[in-house]
């Protein structure tokens, strides 16, 4: 088995820092259109992934591809599937459990799953379009661990993958330092705020919106 390395100048400390951010403020903070489709959610409330991207396509239902990347991905990497948007079960338990056992951080994929009850039992964090018993073929390799499109956001080997229950950004490798330092401070802006508004100011007076009240 020969598994890929991936040199990504993420900070040491980037999942901790993330968790605590989360996606929302990670995106704002980004100025990038990075987020993927709304529509790809997490299968079980809570799920949380913050890891390096290995990309890779699959054929519309079939999931070949899956199975190569499982012998290269490196350790603490996200997998990010694109299928074309096309909803069948490309994973499932036992894609789950080999997943544990090679170390993947979690899956993203604009495509379906299935054994959701399983994947919950497990706690795997999995981020997909749809839930589906329809399975796949094992035929074709579009690619494996090489940049592609997910749901029109780029996405490269070793990118900055953050996945929470507000959805999934994409942030590039050489913006994630800038990005998660600029999303701290808009935190620390914000809990000021918050305690603001708890001693009885409002948010149109806070985001310089008063000039509205004119209009009552």
């Amino acid at each position: 088995m020969t598994r890929q390395s991936i040199v990504s100048p993420l900070p040491s400390d980037f999942a901790e820092r993330c968790r605590k951010l989360g996606s929302s403020t990670l995106y704002e903070a980004s100025g990038l259109r990075c987020a993927a489709d709304p529509l790809i959610r997490s299968i079980w409330d809570g799920a949380f992934i913050a890891a390096a991207a290995y990309p890779l396509e699959c054929s519309p239902g079939d999931n070949l591809a899956i199975h190569i990347a499982m012998e290269q991905v490196p350790r603490g990497a996200v997998l990010v599937v694109s299928t074309s948007n096309f909803v069948a079960g490309y994973w499932g338990e036992v894609l789950t459990v080999a997943a544990e056992v090679a170390g993947v951080a979690g899956l993203v994929i604009d495509g379906g799953v299935r054994d959701v009850a399983a994947m919950r039992s497990h706690k795997f964090p999995v981020f997909s379009r749809g839930i589906t018993v329809r399975g796949t073929v094992k035929a074709s390799v579009p690619s494996v661990g090489t940049a592609m499109s997910f749901t029109d956001v780029p996405v490269a080997p070793g990118d900055l993958v953050v996945a929470d229950d507000d959805g999934v950004i994409v942030i590039p490798a050489a913006e994630a330092g800038r990005t998660i330092l600029a999303g701290e401070v808009r935190a620390e802006k914000e809990a000021a705020m918050m305690q603001k508004l708890t001693d009885g100011a409002t948010t149109l007076e806070l985001l310089e919106l008063t000039h509205w009240r004119a209009l009552k």
